[in-house]
């Protein structure tokens, strides 16, 4: 996906939940910009009006939902960090979605830190199923 150095694992645990979401932020939007980019060829505009609908809180809530069955328990250990951690949901989303999509973010960073890029895969995999 993208080129950096993979973190110990130690390392990844002792990230704070809000930096793993920062970075799972990121993730999934590069995730859901190159799943949008495979489609039929779109104006910049309507890929982006897509992306915009999969990255924000309401739909990551409801993509963490979906995957919650398949995450093993130190991965829903990690989503309950994040959903635990205290920030103010914007004004599009209830505070459980906001909640909820923070632990997903923090989910994909901590795989993503840790270099798991089959289990990103495996999981954005159950985006629209």
């Amino acid at each position: 996906m993208l080129m950096r150095e993979v973190m110990e694992e130690k390392a990844v645990n002792e990230c704070s939940p809000v930096a793993l979401a920062y970075v799972g932020d990121a993730v999934f939007e590069l995730m859901a910009r190159l799943y949008i980019l495979q489609g039929a060829k779109k104006k910049i505009r309507d890929m982006h009006q897509e992306t915009v609908k999969i990255v924000q809180a309401v739909s990551q809530a409801e993509f963490l939902q979906r995957i919650q069955p398949l995450l093993t328990e130190k991965e829903l250990d990690v989503v309950r960090r994040g959903r635990n951690t205290k920030n103010l949901p914007p004004k599009s989303a209830s505070v459980i979605e906001y909640k909820l999509s923070t632990g997903l973010e923090t989910l994909l960073g901590y795989l993503y830190l840790r270099g798991d890029e089959e289990r990103l895969k495996e999981l954005f995999s159950h985006l629209y199923v």
